[in-house]
């Protein structure tokens, strides 16, 4: 496994990400009504925004360095709702790559599936609900993309290193792949971020309506954003203030 190290800054396009180490990186000891100033905020290309932080910024350093990744596979590991797939969807509408989810490549020819394709994202590609993933069609489809000067990207809830991959040779090309962890946010983050969507709909939150939300979502950016933007289409179509009350209706309704 190739442990994935912060692209150089000079050859990152247009790279804003805050990667660790840096002085103005994220870190979890800066107080809560800091943490909105130290967020980027990005289009995520026809999804919710993608908000960057110091758990996802490495992550996000590498899908700005495409194409001039060092291998032709990354994956981007961690827990459900940490945003990866949020992620590899970015970098799918740049790259103009294809999707598969790995159960359904069982039996997959891969000329059929790639066509004229120079990428491809595979989602959930650790899970074993039943199957597993085709090793076979995953080594093939590797190699054809290699060939191609094209790239794979893979997510899942584990680093490869732990997959259960009996096949040597689709196994020593995983070993070789970029492998980036996006961690969940932690409490001061999710404020942060909490704080940082409810200020860009011009909408003040309380402590108590902050501390109401934390208990009770998914720790993603994802959930944040969905949350936030519901509340606001609440608020607007009762003509109403954001209140502990209002929220609390909304929550129960998601």
């Amino acid at each position: 496994m190739t442990r994935a190290k912060t692209p150089p800054e000079k050859d990152i396009k247009n790279q804003k990400a805050n990667l660790p180490g840096q002085t103005d990186a994220i870190s979890a000891e800066v107080a809560p009504q800091q943490l909105p100033l130290a967020l980027e905020m990005r289009p995520a290309l026809g999804r919710d925004d993608f908000m960057v932080a110091q758990s996802n910024s490495e992550a996000v350093a590498w899908i700005d360095q495409w194409p001039n990744w060092p291998v032709p596979a990354l994956c981007l590991y961690g827990p459900r709702g940490c945003g990866k797939s949020h992620l590899a969807e970015v970098w799918r509408a740049r790259s103009a790559a294809l999707r598969v989810m790995a159960r359904d490549l069982d039996g997959v020819h891969p000329d059929d599936l790639l066509g004229d394709a120079k990428g491809l994202v595979i989602e959930d590609a650790d899970l074993d609900d039943g199957g597993g993933l085709d090793e076979t069609v995953c080594f093939h489809i590797y190699n054809m993309l290699k060939e191609r000067g094209g790239h794979l990207l893979l997510t899942a809830t584990q680093p490869p290193a732990r997959w259960k991959v009996a096949l040597p040779d689709l196994k020593s090309r995983l070993g070789a792949a970029l492998v980036c962890e996006i961690s969940p946010p932690d409490d001061d983050l999710m404020v942060g971020l909490l704080l940082k969507l409810f200020a860009d709909r011009q909408i003040q939150a309380g402590p108590q309506t902050i501390s109401y939300i934390l208990p009770r979502i998914e720790r993603s950016f994802v959930a944040l954003s969905e949350l936030v933007a519901a509340v606001d289409r609440r608020a607007l179509a009762e003509k109403r203030a954001v209140t502990l009350p209002l929220v609390r209706s909304v929550m129960e309704e998601l």
